[in-house]
């Protein structure tokens, strides 16, 4: 939701400076909660938005007009879970949460936990193949 009067943000804290006030509460709690499930993930822009490596892209976390947003870099892992996404706003493999209500913190978690899970057997999978 960035307005062309910034700079491209070097790092998660411009990033969610940039946002508008009532949006940060939410990244800021995304953010905590994808680095407290995955201490060892590495926190990185791209695209202009705070992503979080682990082996490969984990998940990302970004805004738009109305909605913080949650990346979850898995086309395939959002329709596997579609039952737990009732109530949920998606857009491909990208779910929407109005800053003003609380997050799912558990569903975060677990599609997080899927995601490293997904990327840890890609890693081993690459490894074995050299």
């Amino acid at each position: 939701m960035r307005g062309s009067d910034f700079p491209p943000p070097r790092n998660a804290d411009e990033y969610i400076g940039q946002q508008p006030a009532a949006f940060r509460p939410a990244l800021e709690e995304l953010r905590h909660i994808i680095l407290t499930t995955v201490p060892q993930a590495t926190e990185v822009i791209s695209y202009q938005l705070p992503c979080y490596k682990y082996h490969y892209m984990l998940v990302g976390i970004g805004t738009n007009k109305k909605y913080c947003s949650f990346y979850t870099m898995s086309p395939g892992l959002v329709k596997s879970m579609q039952e737990n996404l009732k109530g949920v706003k998606v857009s491909g493999s990208t779910l929407h949460f109005a800053p003003d209500e609380p997050l799912p913190v558990d569903l975060i978690k677990k599609i997080i936990t899927e995601r490293m899970i997904q990327n840890e057997v890609l890693a081993l999978s690459k490894k074995s193949k050299k």
